[in-house]
């Protein structure tokens, strides 16, 4: 084992672990196991919204509880994510809300523990979307001092995930912030793209922002939301998350960067929605399964080639699963609304054929701030689509989540 590269040990809290039902299998004993049964998983946040709006949803003609149709496909987890003050960002002008701030998430939660599911939460450290074109400062922190930010941090992390314990909704899984590839809380935890990407935006631009703290200080802003998810909900396990899954060079030096500072945690999230080249989730997977043994890994983040993915990550003792990422109505969704597809389709699945937004190199902003959109309205029927409804279906008994079906 590699100085700086250790992690800590899983605690008392692992042994006869049973989340949701999902009983631990033998092989977590090895350090970076899947500690749970393959994680089936969707982030289906928008659902209450969506409903709030007058959502319907069903299933072959029949109006079903979302999570139900969920469940009844083989998903076992479902991922919520939880802004510091949405009211001020993510959810500003949106009736009923706020969403997805801690009241909004407790109450979807307590449905989705209901229905017997693993539970994981992300916590954008903003009030707004953080992502890898920007990880903006809540505005209630927007003035602190890089000290009173780390506590800021490790105080709004601990008393979310108290709260959420208080409520009976402890999640299994907490991610401390959410597509981190290039730090968070910017500028103070900005960190430089020190890799090659290939991107016509030079490394050098990226590296001469004004103020960026460079990994110091990003480790301790993860440090301290580590620390406070520890406090809060010392059962979970704890995650990071890189957005480039396909990026093998730029994952190796952030993982190393990080662990060389100290920063423990048990797995790393990679958003997986497009390659530069075919193979290229192959080779992160396996690279980082041989090189950070005691780590595991899933895929947080994707939408098409739902099987060819959860293939890969599953034929790694180190895969813990994946999170499709609003399938109710986003990409290639496994819904349809009005007889088509409820998000835009399916993407392609590589960077040649067309850049995914969701694969964006980060850090730089654009010239303008993009024009403000209207409402849209989600509201409407929702059909769960039998293709892919028999696809998950499929994967669930292959991997040995469902029971396979009695001959006849």
């Amino acid at each position: 084992m590699r100085a700086g590269l250790t992690r800590r040990a899983l605690g008392a809290g692992t042994a006869g672990l049973l989340l949701s039902g999902l009983a631990t299998p033998a092989f977590a004993a090895k350090r970076g196991a899947r500690p749970w049964p393959y994680l089936l998983g969707a982030d289906i946040s928008w659902v209450p919204e969506d409903e709030a709006a007058g959502a319907t949803y069903f299933e072959d003609g029949v109006r079903r509880d979302p999570l139900a149709i969920f469940k009844g496909a083989g998903f076992n987890a479902v991922k919520l994510r939880l802004f510091v003050d949405p009211a001020n960002g993510y959810s500003k002008g949106k009736p009923g809300g706020p969403w997805c701030g801690i009241e909004d998430v407790i109450g979807f939660a307590k449905r989705i523990r209901a229905a017997g599911l693993h539970l994981s939460l992300t916590l954008h450290y903003s009030d707004t979307w953080a992502d890898p074109q920007k990880q903006g400062k809540p505005a209630a922190w927007a003035a602190l001092p890089f000290a009173k930010l780390v506590d800021a941090v490790h105080r709004h992390t601990r008393e979310s995930l108290a709260a959420m314990a208080r409520a009976g909704v402890s999640p299994d899984l907490v991610v401390i912030g959410n597509e981190t590839t290039f730090g968070m809380l910017w500028p103070d935890g900005r960190v430089p793209l020190t890799i090659p990407t290939g991107n016509p935006v030079t490394d050098e631009t990226h590296m001469k922002v004004a103020g960026a703290g460079g990994f110091d200080k990003f480790a301790l802003l993860l440090k301290a939301g580590l620390a406070g998810a520890r406090e809060g909900a010392p059962q979970a396990k704890l995650a990071l998350h890189n957005h480039l899954g396909r990026h093998w060079p730029i994952v190796r030096n952030w993982m190393d960067n990080l662990l060389s500072r100290g920063v423990t945690f048990d797995a790393t999230g990679f958003s997986c929605y497009q390659q530069a080249a075919q193979g290229d989730w192959a080779r992160t997977f396996s690279e980082f399964e041989m090189r950070y043994p005691e780590h595991g890994f899933f895929a947080i983040e994707y939408s098409s080639r739902k099987r060819y993915l959860n293939d890969l990550v599953h034929g790694h003792a180190n895969g813990w699963g994946s999170f499709i990422w609003e399938p109710t109505r986003h990409q290639e969704a496994i819904f349809t609304r009005n007889g088509v597809n409820a998000g835009e389709g399916a993407k392609p699945d590589l960077l040649s054929q067309g850049a995914n937004g969701a694969e964006a190199p980060g850090g730089i902003p654009s010239a303008a701030p993009p024009a403000p959109r209207p409402p849209e309205d989600h509201g409407g029927r929702y059909d769960a689509d039998p293709h892919f409804i028999d696809l998950y279906r499929t994967m669930a008994r292959d991997y040995g989540l469902v029971p396979a079906p009695a001959a006849r």
